[in-house]
């Protein structure tokens, strides 16, 4: 049956952790697929690194990408296989049926998968490729992340410009001026929850807007541990490498509606998913408006498959009285049906 009012949401890079997803891999055949499909993909032995690590590996771009979507999938596939055992999963196809699907940044690519819109090997391909050309362009202009915890995202917006015509006037950047689209620039990256908002850009900009954060009453200011200025503007080339990528990718109208991290609005046209994935790497995250969007649709009930629980607690911030449910290991499968059917939207 259709479950009216339930999303399907997918977690994004940090969400990773060594041993994600070998209790599923060893307990659920459709998952153990997922693995083996995508190791066949890309050529390497994910699933080992997933297993194993070492955890520095893991939590390089280029294969933090590619292994947080296969793992989010591999949950996906498991639940499936719970809910419709004889069923053959390639894109969601299920007793249970979001009204919805969306992804935190990379999780994007897990929910264009769920909804049918892209194979599962051109995901993982694409998401190796954007975290190569993501890691890569961070390089070219040096740049970092940081979440300030504690001011509105109108405040912030006015500190990184402060910031960014600050650096520029200075001209005192970590290395010679260059024409790079990023150059002494900080903007808003990703607008988690109320008071939890990134920012992002290059070096010199970042440490003036993190000082001013400080000064304008942040309760926080953390560095975060990422290769480069996501979801900014020094992502530019990254951002014209992968729309050559998904130049040569098949990509479908999706079956399911996924909200967009961009406009924070519902796409299933192909060509609109295309530029939305894109674009993505330089625009900020809406998390907040898509979240939002979620609860005035109807949407009462947030399912998260993929490591970590993090979203479902952005979306208990954001919509209090949510009811949100998280599957990141097999324990959790359980638990999950389990909730499901408490809430209806199972038969028992």
């Amino acid at each position: 049956m259709t479950a009216q009012g339930i999303a399907f949401l997918f977690p994004g890079q940090g969400s990773q952790t060594v041993g994600m997803g070998t209790d599923i891999y060893e307990q659920s055949p459709a998952a153990r697929q997922v693995f083996e499909r995508a190791d066949q993909a890309l050529g390497l032995a994910l699933s080992t690194l997933c297993f194993q690590g070492p955890e520095e590996q893991l939590r390089e771009t280029i294969n933090a990408q590619p292994a947080i979507v296969t793992v989010s999938l591999a949950l996906l596939a498991a639940l499936q296989e719970r809910l419709a055992p004889h069923s053959s999963w390639s894109s969601w196809s299920s007793p249970l049926t979001p009204t919805f699907t969306a992804g935190h940044s990379v999780g994007e690519y897990a929910a264009l998968v769920a909804a049918g819109a892209l194979d599962l090997e051109d995901a993982v391909r694409l998401v190796r490729e954007r975290g190569r050309l993501m890691h890569h362009e961070g390089g070219v202009c040096p740049g970092g992340m940081a979440a300030v915890i504690g001011l509105d995202e109108a405040t912030l917006q006015e500190i990184c410009q402060e910031a960014s015509q600050e650096a520029a006037r200075e001209g005192a950047a970590a290395q010679p001026q260059t024409s790079h689209p990023g150059w002494g620039k900080v903007s808003v990256a990703n607008v988690n929850a109320p008071g939890q908002i990134v920012i992002s850009g290059e070096q010199h900009a970042l440490a003036l807007a993190m000082e001013r954060a400080k000064t304008r009453g942040a309760k926080r200011v953390i560095p975060l541990a990422v290769s480069g200025a996501f979801h900014s503007p020094v992502m530019e080339p990254a951002a014209a490498g992968l729309a050559q990528a998904l130049a040569t990718t098949p990509l479908r109208e999706a079956s399911i509606p996924i909200i967009s991290n961009i406009e924070a609005r519902p796409l299933t046209n192909a060509e609109a998913l295309r530029q939305e994935l894109a674009r993505q790497v330089v625009a900020p995250v809406q998390w907040i408006r898509s979240v939002e969007y979620l609860a005035a649709a109807g949407v009462r009930i947030y399912l998260e498959i993929g490591p970590g629980s993090v979203l479902t607690g952005l979306v208990k911030r954001i919509v209090r009285d949510a009811t949100t449910v998280s599957i990141s290991n097999a324990s959790e499968l359980d638990k999950a049906v389990t909730a499901l059917r408490e809430q209806g939207l199972l038969q028992l």
